[in-house]
């Protein structure tokens, strides 16, 4: 069924809306989850979770791209769930490492002032994003959007482990500085 078909199906209240998500992008949020949780059963929920909070938004919401739209809402639940399980104890995991690498591009301190500019933040990082040349971006977004290790986004473009961590470290020092031109670093 054709995404157009599925958003109808939701407008219209009809619950074969869930079924048609599950059906064709039940497998691509469950590796989003994948990539944020080790856990299958966690992964599960957090999938199953998201037919229900796409159910919510939509209507008043109609998503441009219904791919990216149950991604992000499966990517949310997981780091909520990860946040939850690891609340007790700080482990290593890819989603550690990805967000420590991006610690470097933002302050130090958080106020309340970043908290209010937040959304701002956040579609200037989206304007980087897609300002960079395709691989570049897919890499940055495979590694910090969906948390993928090194290696297997490495794998997947042909490159080295080391050749894509350099790439990334050159884009997060690009994001820097872009972040600083925005006025949102000093």
């Amino acid at each position: 069924m054709e995404d157009e078909q599925i958003l109808t199906l939701y407008w219209q209240r009809d619950s074969r809306a869930i079924e048609a998500s599950r059906e064709k992008y039940g497998p691509y949020c469950l590796a989003v989850a994948r990539g944020i949780l080790a856990d299958g059963r966690d992964c599960e929920e957090c999938v199953s979770d998201t037919w229900l909070h796409a159910w919510q938004a939509i209507p008043p919401h109609r998503p441009a791209v219904l791919r990216m739209f149950l991604a992000k809402i499966t990517r949310r639940l997981s780091f909520n769930r990860w946040k939850a399980n690891t609340a007790q104890k700080r482990g290593g995991g890819q989603v550690t490492l990805a967000l420590e690498e991006l610690a470097e591009c933002l302050a130090e301190e958080t106020s309340v002032e970043d908290t209010v500019i937040a959304r701002e933040l956040a579609e200037s990082v989206g304007r980087f994003v897609r300002s960079l040349p395709q691989r570049e971006g897919d890499v940055f977004t495979r590694r910090y959007f969906f948390t993928e290790a090194i290696p297997d986004i490495a794998r997947r473009y042909g490159l080295t482990a080391n050749h894509t961590t350099v790439l990334l470290s050159r884009t997060r020092q690009k994001l820097r500085q872009h972040l600083e031109e925005e006025g949102y670093l000093p």
